[in-house]
């Protein structure tokens, strides 16, 4: 199958890539390079540098590649900056997300992954969160990401428009070639290890007073290459129609304890600051995947916390200025 890739230099889009490769898929990379980086596209992929804010250009790939699916990751994806510029996500995300669509349906393609966000559910009223749970928007960002579900579930109605809409917890880990690599760094894993590397004196845990078993946040991680083998298992599933997925490991580990994992894997002693609690972080967050577990017998191969670690610090020591290394 030809597949169109939007995103596909960034950290989660490259490592879908690289695994849509090996699986013997065609697959067309679509990015700006904003957040991206040329050197973590797959080589035998091909790369077009263009932006979704250009309708003429995204026409001109599907009209060229003529692609029969997209996996669509090109977003602005930091909650914190949403809601300092809310319209660079209402606006660019959504209306960026609108030309990609538009443009698929034109050139008669129909099937469609979209990278979707755990950020729908900002005061969950059970855990672990399921598909079932309501969605109450935690952001401009897991706002946009909704509007493109509804845009999708529209579609699915008028054009027999097959999706999957992807709702991912913490994506985390490295495969062997391709990591995370972000200018600022905000996730918690990468933050870690770059004290362990000596790029950062310390690291912030902001708050410690959290109703949890240490005090500090619990969070869902789900490594990065179970998280592209759901993606492909979702694609191949599109003919049975359209579906939604919450995707996580289904277990939940604290701030304190992936610094204590950390500090085991790198033999790095991690300095670590108490700061004050950030406006807006719930205290837990475990994703409920029973779903996509029955429908198409995912299951993740690395759910343990220290792999998870150990596979994303393996590829720092390789990387350690990230992909201009």
């Amino acid at each position: 199958m030809k597949i169109l890739v939007t995103g596909g230099a960034g950290y989660i889009g490259s490592v879908v890539v690289e695994q849509l490769i090996e699986a013997n898929e065609s697959v067309i990379v679509f990015d700006n390079l904003y957040q991206g980086h040329k050197d973590a596209v797959h080589p035998d992929a091909t790369f077009i540098e263009g932006d979704l804010n250009n309708r003429a250009a995204v026409n001109a790939v599907f009209a060229e590649y003529r692609p029969e699916a997209v996996m669509h990751f090109a977003s602005h994806t930091l909650v914190g900056e949403s809601m300092e510029n809310p319209f660079l996500y209402l606006g660019e995300n959504v209306a960026n997300g609108l030309n990609l669509l538009q443009s698929a349906v034109r050139h008669n393609v129909r099937r469609f992954i979209l990278s979707s966000t755990a950020n729908l559910f900002d005061d969950p009223e059970r855990m672990p969160i399921d598909e079932a749970e309501r969605i109450v928007p935690g952001s401009p960002y897991g706002e946009s990401k909704y509007i493109l579900e509804r845009m999708l579930c529209w579609l699915d109605q008028i054009y027999n428009f097959r999706y999957a809409a992807l709702r991912y917890f913490n994506a985390a880990g490295a495969s062997v070639e391709r990591g995370e690599d972000h200018h600022p760094e905000y996730h918690i894993i990468p933050i870690v290890l770059q004290v362990a590397l000596g790029q950062r004196e310390k690291v912030m845990i902001f708050g410690d007073d959290y109703p949890t078993r240490d005090g500090t946040c619990v969070r869902d991680y789900i490594h990065i290459l179970d998280l592209a083998q759901a993606h492909i298992l979702a694609l191949r599933a599109l003919d049975k129609g359209s579906r939604v997925y919450n995707l996580g490991n289904g277990q939940g580990f604290t701030v304190k304890e992936v610094i204590e994992t950390a500090r085991e894997v790198t033999g790095h002693p991690i300095p670590a600051e108490v700061a004050v609690r950030r406006p807006g972080d719930p205290a837990t967050l475990i994703a409920g995947s029973d779903k996509i577990r029955r429908d198409l017998g995912w299951q993740p191969k690395y759910a343990n916390l220290r792999d998870i670690i150990q596979s994303a610090w393996d590829w720092h020591l390789s990387h350690p200025d990230g992909y201009s290394s």
